[in-house]
Formats: C-alpha cells, sequence, structure tokens
C-alpha cells in the first residue's frame, strides 16, 4: 500500500466502514477467512445485483476480487471533487463472471457502483501505519527533581 491518507471528504464515511469490515476480517491465524467471505459475498450479489443498493461498503467488498482497477491512472484524475462515472468507468476492468451483474449495477446503481470502486482505489492506495507525532519544542519539566514534594502523603 501507498501512502495515500487523504480520503475525499465524499467518501470518509464509506471507506471507514470498508476499512473496518477488511480489516476485522483479516485474520493472521485464519488467512483465508477475508477470502471465503468476498466469495459469499459476491455469489450473493450475482444471485441479486441490487441486493446492496445503499450499502456501497458492501458492495465495494462483494466486487474487490471481480474488478481490476488501474489506480496509476485513475490517481491522476483530482478526485478530491466526486468524479462523475463517465470519469471513473475507462479505468475499471471486470472478471468475465461477474460482468453480467457488474453492467446490472451499473445499469441500476451506477452512484453506488461509482463509490464502492473509488472506495476500492483509495483501500489499495492506503497505508495505515500511524504519523508520527511532531516532537515539541518545548523542554519538559522534571517536576521529579524539584522539592516541592511532600514526601509524607
Amino acid at each position: 500500500m501507498q501512502a495515500d491518507k487523504n480520503i475525499p471528504d465524499y467518501l470518509t464515511d464509506d471507506f471507514s466502514m470498508y476499512l473496518e469490515n477488511v480489516t476485522s476480517l483479516t485474520d493472521p491465524e485464519n488467512p483465508e477467512l477475508l477470502s471465503i467471505y468476498l466469495t459469499n459475498l459476491f455469489e450473493q450479489l450475482k444471485a441479486t445485483p441490487l441486493l446492496f443498493s445503499g450499502m456501497v461498503d458492501q458492495l465495494a467488498m462483494a466486487i474487490t476480487t471481480k474488478i481490476r482497477i488501474d489506480s496509476k491512472n485513475l490517481a491522476l484524475i483530482d478526485l478530491s471533487i466526486e468524479p462523475s462515472w463517465a470519469d471513473v468507468k475507462p479505468f475499471i476492468g471486470v472478471h468475465a463472471d461477474a460482468r453480467a451483474c457488474v453492467t446490472e449495477i451499473m445499469q441500476d446503481a451506477e452512484q453506488d457502483l461509482k463509490i464502492a470502486v473509488l472506495l476500492i482505489h483509495f483501500y489499495n492506495r492506503y497505508d495505515a501505519t500511524p504519523l508520527k507525532a511532531e516532537e515539541d519544542d518545548f523542554e519538559q519539566v522534571d517536576d521529579y527533581g524539584s522539592d516541592d514534594f511532600d514526601e509524607n502523603y
């Protein structure tokens, strides 16, 4: 993952849910848990393509292994403001077994699909490493070296 911590405002809530879902299913002791969950989620979506209407974090999870995003070129677009589907669509490839499902979603829930694709794009570029704390310019006060303590307290 690269160091892209700037999630656009229009994605923050959904991205937070998507990140939490993926993180909660990533288990080092059971590494196939996430893969199994994503496969099952996609099978549900395939049977009912509009199953996750309004739940873009779940839609993103369901299609995450079924689409390929050209993130290198998508990143060249200004994503700080919400792009249109026409801006995003050229950077998406869909696996053969998901085309019918994704096409139906695109026809009936284009906005959800676009947001789901952007969630995956930003997740793939997201670096969860905590930022380093900035150093203080202030000298630390050593209260323990002072004589202001009452030893009998």
